[in-house]
């Protein structure tokens, strides 16, 4: 219950608060929110449980998408995303592919305006498809450099990247309250 408050609270804040007062908190702390770097340790690689802790993630969302978490991982490592990016926007635009177009496989709102509509073959074609593109257009060409900036050309809505980087938080609070799906039991 005082979670739940201190919950609202932190929401009322941030809608109340102007964004130009939270604009230099947004440079620092989302820019880890989009490039992601191999997790190594003194230069090991570690081993690596994203995709388990965002499979079961996205299954305690009953989302369609658990079965694409090694998709959404290497996708992410190919072009250098947060792997949680992708499956946090799916949760705003979708609700983690709940909810979208009929057999679209569109669960990122992907091309969706009006009466316009970007439709796919699988969830694994569009990860694929949209994380190229959100490296090569959105940071490569357009010099996005965190999620709020990323935001500005995706959506139309102010309050877009703070619920995407609210989900990537829920993952990361998903993985440290099951500490089974990511803790590896060798070294």
């Amino acid at each position: 219950m005082k979670l739940k408050i201190l919950f609202i609270v932190f929401i009322l804040l941030f809608i109340a608060v102007p964004k130009s007062s939270y604009a230099a908190e947004e440079k620092h702390s989302a820019s880890s929110a989009v490039l992601l770097k191999s997790q190594t340790q003194d230069g090991i690689n570690q081993k690596d449980n994203r995709a388990k802790i965002l499979q079961e993630f996205l299954v305690s969302y009953n989302s369609p998408l658990a079965s694409s978490a090694k998709t959404f991982v290497n996708a992410a490592d190919t072009y250098q995303l947060d792997w949680r990016l992708l499956a946090a926007i799916s949760g705003v635009e979708s609700t983690f592919a709940r909810f979208l177009p009929y057999n679209s496989y569109n669960a990122w709102g992907w091309g969706i305006y009006g009466d316009n509509m970007i439709y796919f073959k699988s969830y694994d074609e569009a990860i694929e498809t949209i994380s190229k593109a959100l490296r090569e257009k959105y940071i490569d060409k357009w010099g996005a450099e965190n999620v709020y900036q990323i935001g500005r050309f995706y959506a139309a809505s102010p309050t877009w990247a703070s619920r995407v980087v609210y989900f990537m938080g829920k993952i990361d609070e998903f993985a440290l309250k099951n500490p089974a799906t990511s803790l590896s039991l060798s070294i």
